[in-house]
Formats: C-alpha cells, structure tokens, sequence
C-alpha cells in the first residue's frame, strides 16, 4: 500500500524544497513551512506542473488554525488537502472534499486515548502518526481506527520508512531529501 503510489510524501520546509520538488517524480507533497500571503502562488504554481499540495495547517505563519482558516483554504487557495492537529479543521476540510490528515502526537497513553476521542469525531481520511519510528504504535492506531495511517516524524534512513511501512503505514512523510531520491516514483527502492 501507498498514499496514491507514493511510499514518501516529500515535506517542503522552504523555496529551495520547492524547487527541487517541483521537478521531481512526486505528484503530492506536503507543504511545512510558509506565510499565508504565499500560499496560493505555490499551491498554483504546483499545480501548474502536474503536483498536488498538503498544506500542514498548524505551521503556516499568518493563519488562526480554526475551521475559518480551513474554508479559506479549502475555497480560496484550493490545495489537494489539509494537515491539522485540530478535529474542526480535519470536518471542515472533508465538508469541502479535500483530503482530510489528523496529525496525532504520541507523547504518552493519556494523549493517545484523548487522540482516539477526537480521530473518532472528526473521522480523517488519513492519521499522520509522530514520531514514526515507533511500528507497534502505527500498527495500533490503525487497527484501532481502521484508518489509513501515514508515518512522519524522526525517520532519518531507508530502514526507519521499511519499518513503518511493513507496520501498515501508507506512506511516510519526510523532508529528508536521500529519502526522497531513493523513494522517488520510478526509482529502484
């Protein structure tokens, strides 16, 4: 399994990302790091050359990350979806029809339950697990939800991506460019 044929979801954290990403195999990439005022020339301008963005909601300067900012990105910068730590955000961006990504934290057992509470009220279309290091962690959440799960967080080598996809994961998330060179669609892993 992979998220749309892509086993890494390549995590843009500047300009420079950008532009090499751009030119890249990958058709979604995850957008971290950027200032409201930014987003719809690089949301255009992806997809201008064939890619689709994940916009990380909670990490972009400038944007109260509420349901409102999600209906203005949903309706006026148009990504292919939407990451957020926020149930409200993760509803108003299905309302729209957008892929939907809950970011969960795992810090310790009590924010894994409340995390559950919220992941069965919002009902992404997708949980990004943190850190992704942790296999028996997104092998639970999965089987717990029944949700597809994608892995991010502190994976560093081509060993830690084989770890969390073999734990069930759809995808990993990274802004580790070997990976992305090694993961690349149409690359021999």
């Amino acid at each position: 399994m992979s998220f749309f044929g892509q086993p890494i979801m390549p995590s843009i954290r500047g300009w420079k990302d950008f532009e090499a990403l751009i030119a890249s195999s990958y058709t979604y990439l995850v957008l971290l790091d950027s200032q409201i005022g930014q987003l719809k020339s690089i949301v255009d301008e992806a997809s201008r050359h064939g890619k689709r963005i994940l916009i990380h909601a909670d990490l972009i300067e400038g944007l109260k990350n509420d349901e409102h900012a999600a209906q203005f990105l949903c309706q006026q910068i148009a990504p292919a979806g939407i990451i957020s730590t926020r149930a409200g955000v993760i509803q108003k961006t299905k309302q729209n029809g957008l892929i939907a990504i809950q970011r969960l934290f795992l810090l310790d057992t009590n924010a894994l339950e409340k995390s559950y509470a919220v992941i069965e009220r919002a009902q992404p279309d997708f949980i990004e697990v943190l850190p992704g290091v942790m296999p028996h962690m997104i092998r639970e959440v999965k089987e717990k939800t029944g949700t597809p799960v994608l892995a991010g967080g502190l994976i560093r080598t081509a060993d830690d991506v084989e770890a969390a996809i073999a734990a069930g994961a759809e995808a990993v998330t990274t802004s580790r460019r070997e990976l992305w060179k090694r993961y690349a669609p149409g690359q021999e892993g």
